[in-house]
């Protein structure tokens, strides 16, 4: 009786948490169709201008500025927490797969709320220089004097889910320490390919 009501608290734990983690999904994809819409910008403007520079000998004056103070911060920033759920980010997992189950989730655990600390920290000082460039009006000495807050509006927006896809990983892995069942996905083994002897045909 015991096991089985720790087994449908279990349950509801892992519910509780595939909820949780569904919720930031749909704010990560529409930041990754924000930034899939930035790198596709990037590349027309790319495109636009080597065509104008090398055709009419008139390239766009301003497509550096652009592209580098927007457009490849939001492709970068804004991807940051959907790479994370995906586990897209490089990892070293040498001895992960060797470890018991709770050492691991605890290892985990420590190592998503040390991140989140750093990263949270990060989202802080960005919302600060926002709304320090917001108030002042700050403007880049270029052509055109593009103003500088929408950058640090993607970089704490950014940051900032980031950060909480970190805390629920933290809260996960550490809820799954004192469960019998992982409340987190964990990442996908290592891929390897093992390659097949040559043959004959092959040479």
């Amino acid at each position: 009786m015991t096991a089985m009501k720790a087994q449908g608290e279990g349950g509801r734990a892992a519910r509780g948490m595939a909820a949780v983690s569904r919720g930031l999904a749909v704010m990560e994809t529409a930041m990754a169709a924000l930034a899939a819409v930035a790198l596709g910008a990037i590349m027309l403007i790319v495109v636009v201008d080597v065509a104008m520079r090398y055709t009419l000998s008139r390239p766009l004056g301003w497509s550096y500025d652009v592209i580098g103070l927007y457009l490849m911060v939001a492709a970068f920033f804004l991807m940051l927490s959907d790479t994370l759920h995906a586990h897209g980010h490089v990892s070293i997992d040498l001895f992960m797969n060797a470890l018991p189950r709770g050492i691991r989730n605890l290892g985990l655990a420590l190592g998503y709320a040390a991140g989140a600390v750093v990263v949270a920290l990060i989202a802080r000082e960005a919302w600060g220089r926002f709304q320090t460039a917001y108030d002042g009006q700050e403007r880049v000495a270029a052509i055109i004097p593009w103003l500088t807050w929408p950058a640090y509006l993607i970089v704490a927006v950014g940051t900032a889910m980031l950060t909480l896809r970190m805390i629920y990983r933290a809260a996960g892995h550490g809820a799954s320490v004192f469960s019998r069942h992982d409340l987190v996905e964990l990442p996908p083994p290592p891929e390897t390919e093992t390659a097949a002897p040559a043959t004959g045909a092959d040479l």
